[in-house]
């Protein structure tokens, strides 16, 4: 098995308690998976990475399951699939915000970031404010997806092991992408991984990570109510965002 999907193995293996899930949304930006609670993941279609045939196989029949069940399809090439599959780990994950702060990741950045070589897996919105900060700024992303000045091709190679403090985002959960990254990182870099599919997990800290910035449905309906009109994540209502840090 390869790092990826080893991750995603040990997240799932930590989560000892099953739920019924009770509803599946999957929106043009985000998809939600109910079960303990309200899990989100980035809706990634065939669109951003083509697949062949139905891009959820078995679209229509997923309910009733179990939220275990249905977060193995994490895994799946599909890269839907893969969506539902990480809303489906992150609605089974406990609300435990004693060991979390109402941060988001820009706010992290900023301060750990500040004279340093700064690295961005994923163009965020946030990006131009850093580059006043840092030392040096490499964004990188997706071919096709990148916007002037990001990096989207080998470069990632030879500045990703240079950078200091590394921001990657959590979408390379469901494309399968982290472990290739993971492995280009320095060890001494600060490594935190960000966005709303971010699994708030202690697991990950087991792969390198300082911290994790995600976020926590705090209203369920209005949550669904936005994602279900088009809201991207900056428009939707109902989550708070929280960073949390590896003990020390």
């Amino acid at each position: 098995m390869n790092k990826s999907k080893a991750v995603l193995q040990d997240i799932l293996s930590s989560l000892k308690v099953d739920y019924k899930v009770t509803d599946i949304h999957t929106c043009v930006y985000w998809t939600a998976v109910t079960s303990l609670r309200c899990g989100l993941a980035s809706t990634m279609a065939a669109s951003i990475l083509p697949s062949k045939g139905p891009q959820v196989e078995s679209a229509g029949n997923l309910l009733p399951t179990e939220a275990k069940e249905l977060a193995k399809l994490c895994f799946s090439p599909r890269i839907l699939e893969a969506s539902i599959g990480i809303a489906a780990i992150n609605s089974m994950l406990p609300d435990d915000e004693s060991r979390c702060i109402e941060l988001n990741a820009e706010a992290e950045i900023h301060a750990l970031g500040a004279g340093k070589r700064i690295a961005i897996i994923g163009h965020f919105p946030f990006i131009e404010r850093l580059r006043t900060d840092a030392k040096e700024l490499y964004v990188f992303e997706l071919p096709g997806r990148g916007h002037p000045g990001d990096f989207t091709g080998a470069e990632i190679e030879t500045l990703l092991p240079k950078a200091e403090v590394v921001a990657v985002t959590s979408t390379t959960l469901i494309n399968h992408t982290l472990g290739s990254i993971l492995d280009l990182i320095s060890s001494d870099a600060y490594k935190m991984m960000l966005g709303p599919s971010t699994p708030l997990s202690p697991v990950l800290f087991d792969y390198g990570f300082d911290a994790l910035s995600g976020s926590i449905v705090v209203d369920r309906n209005q949550v669904l109510n936005c994602i279900s009109q088009g809201a991207n994540f900056r428009q939707v209502r109902g989550v708070k965002k929280m960073t949390m840090r590896r003990k020390k």
